[in-house]
């Protein structure tokens, strides 16, 4: 297993960050770190665009799911057709956040041990990410950059929708409250790591973030067109009696 790890893994990820390195000019380690990210994360896009979709959805549909459950709470067969019914109408998968998570753990692992081990292991690469910070040692600035990005992102994967603390469900708080403590714990972690594995935390961040912008702006389209849809409808209906 391990030499799998290491053939399929490990290694090419550390020969593409060296091959970015040296092509790259001013030989900069921390835009070759950057640069792999983001190519790491438009290969996986589809699979990120899919969860992060999903989550923005799941919060959308909290009020819908915390009332089937309140209607059902005697008959839990009847709780989990209802559910699996709404899910499938709004096409998502509640478990797509976990296999991703599942998916991508290998390759986390994988950069892990490559900005952990591998950097400073070869003597070739200079460590300095624009000349000021090195990356083969903690960085406090890497640490609340990648903190505050989390947060933002987290931020906007929730629902606008203004309620009362009573009011959400067990599904809205939990996620509400992760938009805090996953920055707590991302300072807690980084904070013992080389700032290189901070920096590649900051630019998934980033990327997320700006995942889902794109993701909000096509959900709030999707739902001014049903409303037009609906307003069609009515009128018709109107215009009918």
């Amino acid at each position: 297993m391990a030499n799998l790890f290491n053939k399929f893994l490990y290694a090419p990820l550390l020969s593409a960050l060296v091959f970015l390195y040296e092509n790259i000019p001013g030989h900069d380690l921390g835009i070759a770190i950057i640069v792999l990210t983001i190519a790491i994360r438009i290969v996986l896009l589809p699979l990120f665009y899919k969860g992060a979709k999903d989550q923005a959805i799941m919060q959308r549909l909290a009020p819908r799911i915390k009332e089937i459950q309140k209607d059902h709470k005697d008959d839990r067969a009847k709780q989990a057709q209802a559910l699996m019914d709404l899910y499938r109408e709004h096409k998502v998968n509640p478990m797509s956040q976990f296999l991703i998570i599942l998916i991508q753990l290998p390759i986390l692992i994988a950069l892990y041990w490559v900005f952990l081990k591998g950097i400073p292991a070869n003597g070739e690469l200079s460590h300095y990410f624009l000349g000021i910070i090195d990356l083969s040692k903690r960085s406090f600035i890497i640490v609340i950059l990648a903190a505050l990005a989390q947060y933002f992102q987290g931020k906007l994967s929730l629902s606008k929708m203004t309620k009362r603390a009573e009011e959400l469900s067990p599904m809205e708080k939990m996620g509400r409250q992760m938009v805090f403590i996953g920055p707590v714990l991302t300072i807690m972690f980084l904070s013992y790591l080389p700032s290189a594995v901070g920096l590649y935390w900051l630019t998934t961040s980033v990327f997320s973030a700006i995942q889902q912008i794109a993701i909000n702006k096509r959900l709030a389209k999707a739902d001014e067109e049903k409303l037009i849809e609906m307003d069609k409808k009515l009128h018709h209906k109107n215009g009918k009696n």
